[in-house]
């Protein structure tokens, strides 16, 4: 029999220590109970969203969140001991473009993880090569109900996850906080494309069940890229709407406000409802032109919860970028520690593993507790109505009253009639 050299002896001895003590409970220095790496080199999240065009900056507020949550990572020694990567790609909010750079991240890039999407149906297109990449994708803010619903809970894909709240924020519980208003004449100022009818359908039903003296009275459908609203919102005040539903985003959302002012529209209706008008861009870009008591709302605003946790996110965010966080941000940030939390509960990055672990996961951000449902992988979490208000400590329009509706009082269950 070979004799061990003392460096073999501890070595065995060392192990065997290490293994009993994981295997009843025993506490040991943090280097003998240390999990081997998950991966040799770095765990590798690909990213895309909007980084071009009028809506670009939705792109680059995701990229902020995102960037930090792997910074802050890798300082504290990576994701179950392995360092982090990120790149980001444009989707230019085209379906085939996404598909090609999800097809890239997975195949040339060697990406472990995907994370992204801003319009809803880049989400629905990439959604669906998911069991062919077989990784695991976060949706960040593509808001179509047919992700969750149609995708994961009918079609069974659970390679796919969303972190961002849905479009029953945007149609739903705006219908709900809607019903108490003084308005009974709605008409909509809307785009032209999914989200748009999507939302506005859910708005119109969800308050005819609480109000059926309501009357829903003109609709307007502007095209993407709209830069002249004036023939929809010509087409809709005739009608003498009390109330405007918008689901304008972005750089639209800044141009049509603006030109309704210009029209009189906030001197004639008594309700203004966007489900995006409060996200930073917006608020940023209207600043004190911002006309004050319009209800808005979007995905995460900065200011609520009024955790301590999301208080040291906003003071890290503005401390890195100079910046206050978007939605987009703190939703890329989320999905970054949703990887982690998830790749260390399984222990592994094989993707199964990770599904299984991501379900029914229960996750404290900085939008407040997320628990990602099993049935259709959609993250529960609430999110503020609230009306514009100024503040002399900010240069921009903020919230003030908030409404916030709890999410099973307006997120559609399973199964999805």
């Amino acid at each position: 029999m070979k004799r061990m050299n003392r460096r073999d002896f501890l070595k065995r001895s060392l192990g065997t220590l290490a293994g009993v003590a994981l295997g009843t409970g025993l506490d040991l220095p943090e280097a003998f109970a240390q999990r081997r790496p998950v991966k040799q080199g770095p765990i590798k999240i690909g990213g895309q969203a909007i980084l071009s065009g009028p809506l670009g900056g939705y792109g680059n507020f995701m990229k902020m969140g995102a960037q930090l949550a792997v910074e802050e990572i890798n300082t504290k020694g990576g994701i179950a001991g392995s360092q982090t990567e990120i790149e980001f790609r444009d989707e230019e909010l085209k379906p085939d473009v996404a598909v090609k750079n999800a097809r890239y991240f997975v195949d040339n890039w060697g990406a472990d993880f995907l994370i992204g999407c801003d319009a809803s149906s880049v989400g629905l297109a990439v959604g669906q090569v998911m069991p062919e990449l077989n990784k695991v994708l976060i949706i960040t803010h593509a808001a179509t109900e047919k992700i969750n619903e149609d995708l994961v809970y009918k079609k069974g894909i659970k390679q796919v996850f969303r972190i961002s709240v849905p479009v029953y924020q945007d149609g739903i519980a705006a219908a709900i906080i809607a019903k108490d208003f003084p308005v009974k004449r709605w008409a909509a100022i809307s785009p032209d494309y999914e989200y748009g009818y999507t939302t506005w359908k859910m708005f119109r039903e969800t308050l005819k069940k609480f109000r059926p003296d309501v009357e829903f009275i003109a609709e307007a459908w502007a095209k993407f890229g709209t830069v002249d609203f004036g023939p929809h919102i010509g087409a809709v005040m005739p009608k003498e709407p009390e109330g405007i539903f918008t689901t304008e985003w972005g750089g639209e959302a800044i141009t049509l406000i603006k030109q309704a002012k210009l029209f009189g529209v906030f001197d004639k209706a008594k309700a203004w409802m966007n489900p995006m008008g409060a996200a930073m861009d917006v608020l940023e870009g209207l600043g004190a032109e911002y006309p004050l008591g319009l209800w808005i709302s979007c995905r995460y605003w900065f200011l609520y919860p009024d955790t301590r946790e999301n208080r040291a996110f906003v003071q890290r965010f503005q401390k890195r970028w100079n910046r206050y966080p978007h939605y987009v941000s703190e939703t890329g940030y989320s999905a970054v520690y949703a990887i982690k939390t998830a790749v260390e509960k399984a222990g592994t990055l094989e993707t199964s593993e990770v599904i299984k672990a991501l379900e029914g996961l229960s996750l404290d951000t900085p939008a407040g507790k997320r628990v990602f449902r099993r049935e259709d992988h959609q993250a529960i979490y609430e999110v503020p109505w609230g009306q514009t208000a100024e503040d002399k400590k900010y240069p921009f329009r903020i919230l003030r009253p908030l409404k916030v509706i709890p999410a099973n009082d307006y997120y559609r269950q399973p199964p999805f009639a």
